[in-house]
């Protein structure tokens, strides 16, 4: 059932002093009791949920309250009232609070879990369906996500006028869409001068797709208007979604004093113009696209920000200037003008690009813009400086290195050859934002399992001893022979660990041997797998992902694992996932593939060309692949989006033999729209070429130290005519 619940109070006109004395609480526990106290709602009064679950509710909490006396709608106990299901919550009117509620396990079945809005108002003057003066504060919504990932959805949409958002712990949102946005689409938003603040925005995973972001300020529609937006103190922890963490696009914002860690990334100034960046940390410890601020538009000023251990390229870089497009729509990049990007420390930044993105749209190199009392200091000894475009336009002065930088920018850096590394206080502890009550995540991998346990060989021996398992686990097979007469259909992580390919050997007889669902990650190790008992079908494979959309990404693996057999039709694959589904890892190592009537990695099921893909990271080491029809693997990201930073592909030390044969199949692997790619020290015996289809983003492939035996080793094509080729081509030699 749906219930949809309002909350209305009429504007009362009492003295402070009256109004206090007859402030109420009214605390219930199921929607009748709910129905009942809402009309006797005065300002001061709070509406307090009980504890429990209240499931598929729509709350619509609307009213005016005053600065002394605001309504309030909280939790009577912290974090007990769990609302779930098909829930959302809207909010309108003036000096509202809600407090302490948790959203879980499940999703919202409109266009945001919370909004500051109940309808687009009517008129210019009507401010009855948005919020002004409202607080939302100690709010949990963790994993509450659509179960289709490219469903878009947001988590907090903000509407209305001088709103405060604080404290609260937003976490592992799986699905497309913004987690918290601020929206400026009529002139009740607009000059907002909203408060984001001690807020906890916790792991969003890779989407690969656009629209990963985890705050945007505005749309490139409005974002020629202020919106003054404070983002001040909150930390941002692993948020990966996509290339922008932040996605500033309206002017007048201060966002200053965050912590982003280990966040894939960047702060972006996409939109908007007279933005200040300030006092923000960014503590990338390595991590891969790790990435700091990137500049866009006019009067930006960036200044005292600390960046360290940050890896990330192109348009996720440490620090980036982007170019941008002369006469610019309202939707692409304008100029970097009249801005200043003073007293900044970057520590151990791989890079820091000027003209980022120049070609020949974008054109319009960064002018009237300052660079100046920045401190870059490298542990290598190396410039991380990367000039696409004139500096002419920039001045550099006052600015201190440990290296030696371009002759273009000399004049602007003074050399200090011993530097001690800055001492810095991160501006907010993780531990000082969020709530108190709901904890934080920590560092875990998808393969974790804490259970171990021992199967013997026979029939259904491993399915019945999943069933009985209520989390991942381990499983140690024996030696013979394992057969599953149904597929495994797994929705938590599992290891399945033998004794060696020739000891411990697995047939099924369904068209797959594991179907994965959401939750499921899987490691085969030391085994053999058969298809000779599979029955003739079509679309066969070993291992594949749902057929339903996932929201939850996934690790597979393929370690020491003997694969034949799977020729019973013309279509059968080791590993095939389909749409909507996405892997963070496919890992294949020290394994081997025989008599295959389809590809080892299927991995191509997103066809729409909208810029999404199948996994982010696939790595097949020290391998061989012997009569493999559909070649080794196709990969594929189509579209001209660059909002992602997959896939990468990495394949070493592995033997290609007629997989498929020069004239049964085009490619041997097709990398499609890859982003990151190395083809290295591997064997190409009477196969067809590696064929490398670029479509955007300044893709970097690289084929080096390669042995074939049948030319070409390799094929380039260019998907978007006129793009520049990064792909290069290194060492590789025919073998007799």
């Amino acid at each position: 059932m749906n219930n949809k619940i309002s909350v209305f109070s009429g504007v009362i006109f009492l003295s402070f002093a009256s109004a206090f004395a007859t402030a109420k609480d009214f605390t219930v526990s199921n929607f009748s009791q709910y129905q009942q106290a809402v009309d006797k709602l005065q300002p001061g009064d709070r509406l307090l949920l009980g504890d429990g679950e209240w499931r598929d509710v729509e709350l619509v909490f609307s009213g005016k309250g005053t600065e002394k006396q605001p309504i309030t709608l909280a939790a009577a106990n912290p974090g007990n009232a769990i609302i779930t299901g098909r829930s959302n919550l809207k909010l309108a009117g003036e000096h509202l609070v809600v407090r302490g509620l948790v959203f879980k396990d499940g999703y919202t079945p409109s266009d945001a879990v919370i909004s500051f809005r109940t309808a687009k108002p009517a008129s210019e003057s009507d401010y009855s369906t948005v919020a002004v003066n409202t607080r939302l504060t100690e709010i949990v919504i963790d994993d509450f996500s659509n179960p289709d990932r490219y469903e878009t959805d947001y988590w907090v949409s903000i509407y209305g006028k001088n709103n405060r958002i604080d404290h609260n712990h937003f976490s592992y949102k799986r699905n497309k869409g913004v987690t918290m946005a601020v929206r400026l689409d009529t002139v009740h938003s607009r000059e907002n001068h909203h408060k984001i603040e001690y807020n906890y925005f916790g792991p969003r995973p890779v989407l690969g797709s656009n629209g990963g972001e985890t705050l945007r300020i505005g749309t490139s529609h409005f974002s020629l208007t202020d919106s003054f937006t404070t983002v001040a103190h909150n930390y941002f922890d692993r948020c990966d979604g996509e290339v922008e963490i932040i996605s500033n696009k309206s002017g007048k914002n201060v966002i200053k004093n965050n912590v982003f860690f280990e966040s894939r990334g960047t702060l972006t100034l996409r939109h908007g113009n007279g933005n200040l960046v300030e006092g923000n940390a960014f503590i990338g410890n390595g991590v891969d696209h790790t990435g700091g601020i990137r500049v866009i538009n006019a009067n930006q000023v960036v200044k005292n920000n600390f960046m360290s251990g940050l890896t990330g390229s192109r348009f996720g870089g440490g620090l980036v200037v982007m170019n941008g497009v002369p006469n610019s729509p309202i939707n692409r990049y304008h100029q970097v003008k009249n801005s200043v990007i003073s007293d900044n420390t970057l520590l151990n930044v791989d890079r820091i690009i000027f003209g980022a993105g120049s070609d020949e749209e974008r054109s319009a190199a960064p002018v009237d813009t300052r660079f100046v009392n920045n401190t870059v200091i490298n542990d290598s000894g190396e410039s991380p400086f990367e000039l696409h475009d004139s500096v002419s336009g920039i001045e550099f002065e006052g600015n201190k290195a440990n290296f030696s930088v371009d002759e273009a920018l000399a004049s602007g850096f003074s050399l200090v050859k011993s530097v001690e590394k800055p001492e810095y206080d991160l501006p907010i502890e993780k531990s000082e934002v969020g709530v108190s009550w709901y904890p934080k995540p920590e560092k875990n991998t998808l393969l974790s399992v804490a259970k171990k346990m021992k199967v013997e060989s026979g029939t259904d021996t491993v399915i019945d001893a999943y069933q009985q398992l209520e989390s991942g686990a381990e499983m140690v097979l024996g030696e013979g022979d394992f057969h599953f007469s149904k597929t495994l259909l797994l929705d938590k992580p599992l290891v399945l660990r033998g004794q060696g390919k020739e000891k411990t050997r697995i047939t099924f007889s369904r068209k797959s041997l594991v179907d994965l669902k959401n939750g499921g990650s899987l490691r085969l190790q030391d085994l053999s797998i058969s298809g000779v008992r599979a029955p003739d079908d079509k679309a066969n494979a070993v291992i594949r992902s749902d057929s339903a959309p996932m929201t939850k990404n996934f690790v597979l693996e393929l370690v020491g694992v003997a694969v034949s057999d799977l020729d019973i039709n013309k279509d059968f694959d080791v590993i095939k996932l389909r749409k909507s589904t996405f892997a963070d890892h496919v890992l294949v190592e020290n394994s081997t593939f025989n008599n295959i009537k389809g590809s080892v990695l299927k991995l191509d099921s997103e066809r729409d060309d909208y810029g999404m893909y199948n996994a982010e990271y696939v790595t097949v080491k020290n391998s061989t692949v012997t009569n493999a029809t559909g070649g080794l693997m196709v990969v594929y990201r189509g579209g001209t989006d660059e909002s992602t930073f997959g896939p990468h592909v990495y394949m070493d030390g592995v033997t290609v033999t007629a997989s498929p044969t020069p004239k049964n199949g085009e490619a041997s692997v097709l990398l499609h729209g890859v982003q990151r790619g190395l083809i290295k020290n591997s064997h190409f015996k009477n196969s067809a070429p590696i064929l490398v289809q670029h479509t955007v983003g300044g893709p970097v492939i690289r084929i080096e130290d390669n042995q074939y035996s049948h030319k070409p080793l390799f094929k380039v094509e260019s998907v978007v005519p006129g793009m520049e080729s990064t792909f290069t081509a290194e060492n590789n030699n025919i073998s007799e």
